[in-house]
């Protein structure tokens, strides 16, 4: 007797008409906005509540004042990021608050297009996976919370990749938004011309002369339509680029002379493995078990992500790239994203018969990710960024209490964390001197800071003041050897401690020349 194929019960209505079928696009809309709601929500719960960064203070102090000649903000200026903030201030009027959102918004829209694009390239589960891995990834979750550039470089990037894949698979009038996104991005941040302008044109090699002319006549129109603006800020041409090469000179220029190239190259490949262990997590333990290898015949994809990502490698291989300076490497994130969310969801489908067994391991994966994000000892955690905000608080507080700003001169470091510039904003009322002097094609200077306005100083005016303090340093060896080499250049027994917790170390302002080579006006 032959048995019954099992069937799948329908629901009819009561007025017997069969079911309407879910539109088509029901399910990338559901996705999509499952995908917003978690990162809006992860990331807003975790925001920062202080300038964490001192790039981040540069950019509150340009919603003021934009002058990148007194690194309000650092070159290359940023100017639709610093526009964009004095925007979302007119809602907030908070500047760390203000650029926050910036990121948390940024954070959200990066993940919808993560999602399209590897939907579009692998199909929905795979999208489903690649927004999932973004959302847990312990860098992208930073930086979504802090105000910084990098999260909202990442976002761009996935934009122009996905118009760019769209127009360079036949729909052409996608390279119009792809030339637009790309000009408005270099007004965010300038490397993203040099990072995603060879894909954009890659993108173009099979349009029709009057498409290319057009794409590229849009993205000439968009950089010129805040160039111009901002080199007038600036005070023109020759100011920008001056101070556009004297920040070169100071930092990227001298680490690439510093070092010899093998070993430099070395050490950045070394830099980059670690940052994208960082940024993927244990995301890629499941992507390079046996079962998730992928289909070789994906040759198109490859091809358009190596074009995507080679400009970005090369620059931070050769040319410069800082650990601390991790963000960089999000804008080269996107197409890495879409080929982990294949590799996972492949994984995921050929273990589909182990039920328990894969959805332990995502869970575990995700909660690994998190506690990355929550708890590791490095700077981009959570668990450093309330500790950073805990030592500020309290050394404000207790400088405030323990010094009269008629009397005391500051002297920070340029320091990213707990620097000169941090003094400088939450202690307006002080006078906030920089160590050291920077070159610059005038001559050396000193920045310093006084209600929240930066000068360039040739001397530091010590007559003003009867003590000066060293605004306290971040814990840890390398700050305490820092510290150690600085005093070595002050006479002996020149500086003084103060308090226990902070420590400050104070001194008579005359006894700076060591530090200033004699740029004290007694």
């Amino acid at each position: 007797m032959p048995t019954r194929s099992a069937e799948v019960p329908i629901a009819v209505p009561e007025d017997g008409k069969s079911p309407k079928p879910a539109p088509a696009r029901a399910a990338p809309f559901l996705d999509c906005a499952l995908l917003l709601a978690a990162t809006g929500i992860s990331r807003y719960l975790c925001r920062s509540h202080f300038l964490y960064d001192i790039d981040s203070v540069n950019f509150a102090l340009a919603m003021d004042h934009f002058d990148p000649a007194l690194h309000q903000p650092h070159p290359p200026g940023y100017f639709l990021y610093v526009c964009a903030a004095r925007a979302a201030n007119l809602i907030f009027h908070d500047a760390n608050t203000s650029l926050v959102a910036l990121s948390i918004l940024a954070s959200c829209a990066a993940a919808v297009l993560i999602y399209l694009l590897t939907r579009t390239w692998f199909g929905r589960p795979a999208g489903i996976f690649a927004g999932a891995i973004f959302i847990f990834s312990p860098l992208c979750w930073f930086h979504g919370t802090v105000a910084l550039t990098y999260i909202v470089e990442a976002f761009f990037s996935a934009m122009i990749g996905y118009l760019c894949w769209r127009g360079d698979s036949g729909e052409r009038s996608w390279l119009w938004g792809a030339a637009v996104a790309l000009g408005v991005a270099s007004g965010f941040r300038p490397s993203s011309l040099l990072f995603l302008g060879p894909l954009f044109l890659f993108s173009l090699r099979a349009a029709r002369v009057h498409i290319r002319v057009l794409a590229i006549s849009l993205l000439t129109l968009t950089l010129l339509a805040w160039w111009i603006p901002m080199t007038e800020a600036c005070g023109g041409m020759r100011a920008y680029f001056g101070s556009l090469l004297a920040l070169w000179n100071h930092i990227p220029a001298k680490q690439n002379l510093r070092t010899a190239f093998p070993a430099m190259v070395v050490a950045r490949s070394i830099t980059i493995l670690g940052i994208g262990a960082l940024c993927f997590g244990c995301t890629l333990f499941l992507s390079l078990t046996r079962e998730a290898r992928t289909d070789r015949a994906r040759h198109t994809q490859k091809i358009f992500t190596y074009v995507w990502v080679s400009p970005g490698l090369l620059f931070f291989t050769f040319v410069f790239l800082n650990f601390v300076n991790s963000g960089y490497i999000l804008v080269l994130t996107p197409p890495l994203f879409a080929w982990l969310g294949l590799r996972v969801s492949v994984w995921y489908t050929r273990n589909s018969s182990r039920k328990l067994f894969r959805n332990s391991a995502i869970t575990l994966v995700a909660l690994a990710n998190a506690c990355i994000f929550f708890c590791a000892p490095v700077y981009c955690s959570l668990r450093e960024v309330k500790r950073f905000e805990a030592q500020l608080t309290l050394t404000v507080a207790e400088l405030r209490q323990r010094y009269a700003p008629e009397k005391t001169l500051i002297v920070g470091f340029d320091s990213h964390f707990l620097g000169y510039r941090h003094a400088g904003y939450y202690l307006p009322e002080f006078l906030t001197v920089q160590y050291p002097a920077v070159p610059l094609p005038g001559g050396k200077r000193i920045f310093a800071v006084e209600h929240r306005r930066t000068e360039l100083l040739v001397a530091v005016p010590a007559s003003r003041f009867r003590q000066f303090v060293f605004f306290p340093l971040p814990s840890g060896s390398d700050y305490r050897g820092y510290m150690d080499r600085v005093l070595a250049l002050l006479p002996a027994n020149a500086v003084r401690s103060e308090g226990r917790d902070p420590r400050f170390l104070a001194g008579y302002p005359v006894d700076l020349a060591g530090l200033f080579s004699g740029a004290v006006r007694p």
